[in-house]
């Protein structure tokens, strides 16, 4: 399985989501490549911080850009049993070329308006892959979310209008285990002392995205 961690809004927590996901895929024993298609690196950066702390990060990390993205990509996965790919923040060659190699791409959204309003070209780019990629399935989810106040349910229901985007209830709190975290090249599920509501809530994400037919996937709110 292809999946993608894309969007076109940058620090929305696309690296969080595809770093978590190959750790916790690679952990149950699957072979994962894990491809950095953001020119900030930030996949490439934990990981190679991952190596040093731990001696192994339990997936092979590589970067790819542009159309390499589909050639290359496309290729290495056929040595691999999952393939999570990091895209940047922006419409980039890279991410169109992504999409058009990809089963699943996870669309974060913070519950604020100007991330929110991004989901327009968002769900235009989604289209287009389409053309070139029918079997997409793009998912779109609440990512930071806010403990109290309606912005949560306000943002679900302005993604839930989106033709192009299934909506998902599998959002990520604003927590402070997932930075702390990454800032030490580990995944929520591997921190200590355990978080179990973070856990949980990125366990319930990645069931969605590797064992479909097991998760019930709700409306918000």
């Amino acid at each position: 399985m292809i999946v993608l961690s894309g969007g076109t809004k940058g620090g929305v927590g696309k690296s969080t989501v595809a770093t978590n996901l190959a750790i916790m895929r690679a952990s149950l024993g699957g072979d994962v490549l894990l491809i950095d298609a953001d020119d900030q690196e930030t996949a490439t950066d934990f990981t190679t911080m991952r190596n040093e702390k731990l001696g192994d990060a339990g997936y092979t990390c590589t970067q790819l850009n542009g159309s390499n993205v589909h050639t290359d990509g496309k290729r290495l996965a056929q040595k691999y049993d999952d393939v999570i790919i990091d895209a940047g923040g922006r419409d980039t060659a890279s991410q169109r070329a992504a999409l058009v190699i990809a089963d699943v791409v996870l669309i974060p959204f913070v519950p604020r308006s100007f991330d929110v309003w991004t989901i327009e070209p968002v769900a235009q780019m989604i289209a287009e892959a389409r053309a070139f990629n029918p079997g997409l399935r793009a998912y779109a989810f609440i990512n930071r979310a806010d403990a109290t106040g309606t912005e949560n349910i306000e943002a679900a229901e302005y993604i839930q209008d989106t033709n192009e985007l299934e909506f998902i209830n599998t959002p990520l709190g604003y927590r402070k285990v997932f930075g702390k975290a990454a800032s030490q090249g580990l995944a929520v599920i591997e921190h200590k002392p355990n978080d179990l509501k973070a856990i949980a809530e990125v366990t319930a994400l990645f069931d969605l995205v590797f064992a479909p037919m097991k998760t019930k996937v709700a409306t918000y709110g």
